[in-house]
C-alpha cells in the first residue's frame, strides 16, 4: 500500500468526522458531485418541496439545540460516552456515514418519518426506539437504552432535525444502500485477498481496526471479539455487500468528495462481505426468536 494512499485514508477519517466510510449519490437519482438537495415524494407520489441536507451550525437555530447536538456527540461517539451499553468497539457512525448524511452510506434521513414499520425479523411492528436498541443489541453488542432515557431522546432528536420539516409519510429520493444482486454467489478466497489489498490497511490484516492514540476509533473491526455480532445486519453477506459497494474503500479517488471510493464491483463486494461476514465474531443471545414466521434470508449467519 502506497505511503500517498495511507495519507489520503487518514484525512477522510478526519473529514468523515465519527463515519467510518462515504458513498455516492443513489445510481436512479441524477445528482451533480457535492449537490446536497434531493426530490421528496409524499405517500400518494406526489412531489412536495425538495429537501436540503442541512448543515450543523443550523442546530443552534432549534429550541432543543442541546438536545440534538448532544444526540449527534452520542451516534458519533457511542462507544466512548456509552460504554455501559456497548460491547462492541463501534460507534452508531460507524456505519452510518457522515452522520447518516451520505446517500448509499444509510442515511438518517428518512429515519424517523418511516417508523413505527412492520420488521420481518421480529414479525411485527416495531417503533424507531425498538430499531434503535435492535442497533445497540446487535451492531453495537450491547445492551438496550431506557426507551424514555434523556439518551434516547436525544438521538431521535438528532433524526427528527436532520429529517427538517419532511412530514411523516413521505420520503427524501436518497436510497440507503446500493441494490445488490443476491444471485451472486460468493468467492471467500477472492474476497480474502481483495481485503488485504483494498481493506486491510484501515480495519487490519485480522480485521481487529484501528484506534487513535487516545483509543478512539478510527476505523471499526469487522469480526472478532470487539465486533458487531452474528445478529448484525452487515454480518449477513449481502447486507455487507450493498453497503461496501459504493463506500468502501475510502480515500481512493484524487477527485471529487473524499471517501468516495467508487472502486469495487457488485461481485468484488459480495466477494469481500463472504469472506469477512463469516469470520469469527459474538454470537446474539435470542437469535432463535428471529424471522419467526420462517422466512429467514439465505445469508443469515444463523
Amino acid at each position: 500500500m502506497s505511503r500517498k494512499f495511507k495519507i489520503a485514508a487518514v484525512l477522510a477519517v478526519l473529514i468523515a468526522t465519527g463515519s467510518t466510510m462515504a458513498a455516492t449519490a443513489a445510481p436512479d437519482i441524477p445528482v451533480a458531485d457535492n449537490v446536497k438537495t434531493f426530490p421528496v415524494l409524499d405517500k400518494d407520489g406526489n412531489r412536495l418541496p425538495n429537501y436540503t441536507i442541512p448543515s450543523d451550525t443550523l442546530i443552534a437555530r432549534e429550541p432543543n439545540a442541546d438536545e440534538i447536538n448532544h444526540g449527534k456527540r452520542l451516534l458519533n461517539e457511542t462507544r466512548r460516552l456509552l460504554p455501559q451499553y456497548t460491547g462492541a468497539s463501534m460507534n452508531c457512525n460507524s456505519c452510518h456515514v457522515q452522520q447518516g448524511k451520505k446517500p448509499l452510506g444509510a442515511p438518517y434521513i428518512n429515519t424517523v418519518n418511516s417508523f413505527p414499520q412492520f420488521s420481518a425479523r421480529a414479525d411485527r411492528v416495531v417503533t424507531l426506539e425498538d430499531r434503535i436498541n435492535g442497533c445497540f443489541m446487535r451492531s453495537m453488542n450491547g445492551k438496550p437504552l431506557n426507551k424514555t432515557s434523556s439518551e434516547m431522546k436525544a438521538i431521535i432528536a438528532y433524526m427528527k432535525w436532520l429529517a427538517q420539516a419532511v412530514p411523516h409519510g413521505a420520503r427524501v429520493q436518497i436510497e440507503n444502500a446500493w441494490p445488490i444482486d443476491t444471485k451472486l454467489v460468493g468467492d471467500p478466497v477472492r474476497g480474502k485477498n481483495l481485503y488485504a489489498a483494498q481493506c486491510a490497511s484501515c480495519h487490519g490484516l485480522n480485521g481487529e481496526g484501528r484506534k487513535d492514540r487516545a483509543g478512539n476509533i478510527v476505523f471499526p473491526p469487522l469480526w472478532g471479539d470487539e465486533s458487531f455480532n452474528i445478529g448484525a445486519g452487515l454480518a449477513r453477506t449481502y447486507k455487507a455487500a450493498a453497503f461496501i459497494r459504493n463506500n468502501m474503500p475510502m480515500g481512493v479517488n484524487t477527485h471529487g468528495g473524499w471517501g468516495e471510493g467508487n472502486v469495487l464491483s457488485d461481485q468484488d463486494a459480495v466477494d469481500v462481505a463472504e469472506y469477512f461476514t463469516h469470520m469469527p465474531r459474538p454470537d446474539f443471545p435470542g437469535k432463535e426468536k428471529d424471522w419467526p414466521s420462517g422466512k429467514k434470508p439465505k445469508d443469515a449467519r444463523y
